[in-house]
């Protein structure tokens, strides 16, 4: 094996998706939920990286090529653990988590069945695609849990009426109520609708690689 910058980049990537979780335990909200997002940017960049260095310096190793899928699918699916954890459950956001889940237990199954033949399930653009679609979607809904705690943190103390008053402009917005409010929904939103995309895209790979594996997953005949 060889230890080149891109493989380290690689295996800090994969020793950082727990990482993503133990943000959760040790620190409260919106701490947590910052360094959270700060973390899987940072993670998601060196994917970037990693690749692009592995190719420009021909350091393309087996050691990489088998880590770097599995670290991306590491950070996909416990950043989207997280979210779902520590989100209200909507099902706007469980379905297409778990339709990204079951894909890639599916496709690492199938790969694993497959062996010497797995290289029929080269990563193709559409995946990539997917890939980026999902660490984007994952980025924008880790800044909707920021600008909700601190909205609730610049609403405390304030009751109802006065928190309607600031919305209504009949009461001077000091807190930034008005805008917080307004940046939560708007990555709330978009956050979700990327989140669907990226599903769907998922989807399409999983499906793609389905059928590229058929011919392998035929019985001979006697």
């Amino acid at each position: 094996m060889r230890m080149t910058l891109p493989n380290v980049l690689t295996i800090i990537r994969l020793l950082a998706a727990p990482l993503v979780a133990v943000m959760f335990l040790y620190f409260e909200r919106p701490y947590a939920d910052w360094f959270a997002l700060v973390l899987f940017v940072t993670a998601a960049i060196t994917d970037w990286f990693d690749g692009y260095l592995a190719r420009a310096w021909k350091q393309e190793t087996k050691l990489g090529t088998m880590l770097d899928p599995i670290a991306d699918k590491a950070m996909v699916v416990i950043a989207l653990m997280v979210i779902i954890g520590f989100s209200s459950w909507s099902p706007w956001l469980v379905l297409p988590a778990t339709v990204i889940l079951f894909r890639e237990v599916f496709v690492s199954g199938l790969r694993e069945f497959l062996g010497e033949t797995a290289g029929t399930l080269k990563v193709t653009k559409l995946a990539k695609w997917k890939t980026t679609c999902q660490m984007i979607a994952i980025a924008v809904l880790f800044s909707h849990g920021v600008f909700e705690h601190y909205l609730g943190m610049s609403a405390w103390g304030m009751d109802q009426a006065m928190v309607d008053a600031v919305f209504a402009g009949t009461v001077p917005d000091l807190q930034g109520l008005r805008w917080k409010h307004a940046a939560m929904e708007w990555a709330g939103t978009i956050g979700m609708w990327l989140l669907w995309l990226a599903a769907t895209l998922t989807l399409l790979t999983g499906v793609d690689y389905l059928m590229k594996a058929m011919p392998f997953l035929k019985d001979e005949k006697s």
